[in-house]
């Protein structure tokens, strides 16, 4: 049957392409609660469009209440699970290739925001089932293809599916990279508040700012309205700065607004972005301000997160072990008005990690600085044993298809099977290649999503058959 499967996806390429440029012309970032739509009009939208493709392909479909859509191979016993999510992160207006919702296909790359993450691997994963379904392989137990919508926000509608639901034995989601990922480290994001009630001081003066979207993205984009300095302080300020964040300085009504373009990128991985939110408190801190409650505030998340520091030295949390390295940290939203102050970091923990040297320390060193720390726990890291029967099963028909030798590895955070007992991430992207994930012209190689669907349709032949 591999011959068939194979040629099957081969001759439905274009078709696949058509579907995966349906669900990418849907906006599908989380927006506002609706009735009966929990994530809003785009999630709801995009939900039903695929709803309707698996049911066109002659699966079993089902909507659980627009958190996810799955699609059953049969009705026999559960054995494996493809989850996969079909919500985005923001866009900006800095994409050259195409805009975001627009999907266009250039030198043998789709772009679009979805295209990688995780729209892409999701068609991929239910073209691999429709080829075993057509070319009349017989499975003597399921395969389900669930389709979730807010993996990008914290992953609620898995609270909702799991509620009804049950774990299948094993389950895998096509949302990070190939070979397998069987550790995932822990996961500590956290909000921190101050607010002021005092005089401002003498001098200078931030008056307003505002930075990020998202807590698990590096931050491309701040600004900061000052006044009581004048623009040739500012302008030395950009002057001194080494960081290669972009800065802007123009004169508003009420004073001087700079603002930071820096680097996009997930927060799992700060070292490839530039975060814009920490240039930009170090250059105000380079600014004459005055001694007032408010700019010492935004001086002590300078001091605690200060750009460049990834790995949580000045919050005291810097460690590393050997399976699964170091601690990363994030600033990935900050807003300020004067009157209160909130923010909110994703720091990715180690197998060495846990609440007492992590959790307790961070909330500790904020408070010295004057920084309340919402209370919790971090959620642990996650490890799938490596020799067990579904990670090498996995691992076989990864190096089927791409004739690389393939080695479980573990990766600096969670994927959307991070709570799930039985769940490692399969695909669909590689270090080689960078997919502008989170960032801006987003793309998918063509010939990694075919290979992709013939890699998955394989592993369901391997463990359902």
């Amino acid at each position: 049957m591999q011959k068939q499967i194979d040629a099957f996806i081969d001759s439905h390429k274009e078709e696949m392409l058509e579907d995966l440029k349906t669900l990418v012309r849907i906006n599908s970032v989380r927006g506002e609660e609706k009735p009966g739509k929990p994530y809003g009009e785009g999630p709801a939208e995009v939900l039903a469009a695929a709803q309707k493709m698996i049911a066109d392909y002659g699966f079993s479909a089902k909507n659980y209440d627009n958190y996810v859509v799955t699609g059953d191979f049969n009705d026999k016993e559960k054995q494996l699970d493809i989850l996969a999510h079909l919500d985005v992160v923001p866009v900006t207006e800095d994409w050259t290739v195409t805009q975001p919702f627009e999907p266009v296909i250039v030198d043998g790359k789709i772009y679009g925001r979805g295209t990688a993450d995780d729209k892409g691997p999701a068609i991929a994963a239910l073209y691999a089932m429709r080829a075993v379904k057509e070319c009349g392989v017989s499975l003597s137990k399921n395969v389900r293809l669930i389709l979730g919508s807010d993996e990008e926000c914290g992953s609620s509608d898995l609270d909702h599916y799991y509620s009804i639901e049950q774990e299948a034995p094993m389950t895998f989601t096509p949302d990070a990279d190939f070979p397998v990922i069987n550790i995932e480290k822990g996961r500590l994001a956290k909000s921190f508040t101050a607010s002021f009630a005092g005089e401002r001081a003498a001098g200078g003066s931030v008056l307003a700012l505002h930075g990020g979207d998202k807590v698990n993205v590096v931050p491309a984009n701040a600004w900061a309205c000052v006044t009581g300095v004048s623009m040739e302080d500012v302008q030395a300020a950009i002057a001194e700065d080494a960081s290669g964040v972009k800065f802007t300085a123009e004169t508003k009504e009420a004073g001087i607004q700079i603002t930071a373009k820096g680097l996009a990128g997930h927060a799992s991985t700060p070292e490839v972005g530039k975060n814009a939110i920490c240039a930009l408190l170090a250059l105000l801190g380079k600014l004459p301000l005055g001694d007032d409650a408010q700019n010492n505030a935004l001086k002590a998340v300078a001091e605690l997160f200060s750009y460049g520091d990834l790995c949580g030295r000045a919050l005291g949390v810097e460690m590393e072990d050997e399976i699964s390295g170091k601690i990363t940290v994030n600033l990935g939203v900050l807003d300020f008005d004067g009157i209160s102050l909130k923010g909110t970091f994703d720091s990715r923990v180690p197998i060495c990690g846990d609440d007492g040297n992590v959790t307790a320390v961070i909330a500790s060193k904020m408070q010295e600085k004057g920084l309340t720390m919402e209370a919790g726990a971090m959620t642990p890291p996650h490890h799938v044993p490596a020799e067990s029967e579904f990670v090498q099963t996995l691992l076989a028909s990864y190096e089927k298809y791409s004739g690389i030798k393939g080695e479980p590895r573990a990766i600096g955070g969670g994927t959307y099977v991070h709570d799930l007992e039985r769940g490692v991430a399969f695909g669909c992207m590689s270090d080689e290649v960078d997919n502008h994930m989170h960032g801006d012209d987003e793309f998918m190689l063509v010939d990694v999503l075919v290979m992709s669907a013939k890699i998955f349709a394989d592993a369901i032949c391997r463990l359902c058959r």
